[in-house]
């Protein structure tokens, strides 16, 4: 098959591919020079269209005709749980509803109260990390200070965050479909007690918000609903800012001049995070969309009811869009970065996820100025699957 230009299409078999988990970039970098739309077969989808090229994947997140709602269109036998009744996995008008009720509870002024809890719980992670002179740094700062706070924001500091993690990374990161399932069935019924609870003992916080939120017209949340909210704010106000923090700490250690340039002057703080985001984030492809009718992308023709995701990862080292994508750079100009969606579905938390990886990295480099990677750490353990960028453990020293 080709396309109207005359250059044949690319059907990549990316399954059992060992060193595209590690590092994807060099693939997306071959598929983007033949084109910026194929066919690809993973580990997970027997075929399905991968976007890589920038322009292409900016109009693919926000066409209306690629949709995300999945149930129905897919043999799965939990597609019915209530995690999935989220704005994640819903089009419009029902993604517009939910939409709107968050936004009116989930407010910047409620995120930029959050700015001295975020830095007083990153000293105390600190304090007790520093003395060691070595950790992992994602047990010790990257997952439990997103953790925490999201956990104080929506009113549930005694979540049982071993239980919690576990099935958010089966789920996130599953290792097979069994897994997959058994974690969505049980996170279901664990937000579902956690939201009666929280109906018998409301207070101040998000979720209770959430429970008592009304539009104009008296509209509000379902109980399927408030369990999908509640999943939704949970795992992706976490999950992002880890793999945010991790991934962009490990960038900085692989290129010893740009740390020492962020050294000498922590104002390039806010821009290095943005390079992170771009160079290396933490969300590696969007969640899947659904051709609702034939859509032409990067002039492919995309049937109706074929799947399609987008390289968050592939998008934005295209060196249309980047010059030398591959170098790391703070200085960077990134604007227009893909690492948070665009469209509709942008990602509601990504100011939250930038205040965090800012204070959390810059408090870090301040602390503890000779931090290395741990030379006795081995190799990365990287996250399986092609939602979620990251490492399972970064040890570190200094």
């Amino acid at each position: 098959m080709s396309d109207a230009s005359g250059r044949a299409d690319v059907d990549v078999d990316l399954r059992g591919v060992e060193d595209f988990t590690a590092n994807p970039y060099p693939y997306y970098e071959k598929l983007r020079a033949a084109g910026p739309v194929h066919t690809v077969r993973t580990d997970e989808f027997d075929r399905i269209w991968l976007v890589v090229g920038y322009g292409e994947a900016r109009a693919a997140l926000a066409d209306q005709r690629l949709g995300k709602e999945w149930r129905g269109l897919m043999d799965r036998p939990v597609e019915n749980q209530p995690i999935f009744a989220n704005m994640l996995e819903l089009d419009a008008p029902h993604h517009t509803r939910l939409r709107k009720l968050i936004t009116r509870e989930f407010t910047a002024r409620r995120v930029e109260s959050l700015r001295p809890r975020v830095q007083q719980i990153t000293d105390e992670l600190l304090d007790a990390m520093v003395p060691a002179g070595r950790a992992d740094l994602v047990d010790a700062l990257a997952f439990p200070l997103p953790m925490t706070v999201i956990c104080e924001l929506i009113g549930v500091p005694d979540l049982d965050r071993r239980t919690f993690r576990r099935l958010t990374n089966d789920i996130v990161t599953p290792a097979t479909p069994l897994q997959d399932g058994e974690a969505v069935v049980a996170m279901g019924a664990y937000l579902t007690e956690l939201i009666e609870d929280k109906r018998c003992s409301p207070g101040d916080d998000l979720l209770s918000a959430l429970v008592r939120a009304r539009d104009e017209e008296g509209d509000g949340l379902s109980p399927d609903e408030l369990v999908g909210m509640a999943f939704l704010l949970l795992v992706a106000g976490h999950e992002t800012t880890v793999n945010l923090i991790s991934n962009g700490v490990r960038a900085l250690l692989r290129h010893p001049d740009q740390l020492a340039a962020l050294r000498a002057d922590f104002g390039l703080i806010d821009g290095a995070v943005e390079e992170m985001l771009r160079y290396d984030g933490p969300v590696e492809t969007a969640t899947f969309r659904f051709a609702r009718e034939p859509v032409e992308i990067g002039r492919r023709v995309i049937p109706a009811g074929d799947p399609v995701l987008v390289s968050l990862a592939g998008a934005d080292r295209d060196p249309g869009r980047y010059p030398e994508p591959d170098r790391f750079d703070i200085r960077r100009e990134t604007q227009g970065h893909l690492a948070f969606g665009h469209g509709v579905h942008f990602c509601l938390g990504a100011p939250l996820a930038r205040m965090e990886g800012r204070i959390a990295i810059r408090t870090l480099l301040e602390r503890c100025p000779g931090l290395a990677p741990d030379a006795d750490a081995g190799e990365p353990d990287w996250l399986p699957g092609m939602l979620i960028r990251g490492v399972r453990a970064l040890p570190v020293r200094w």
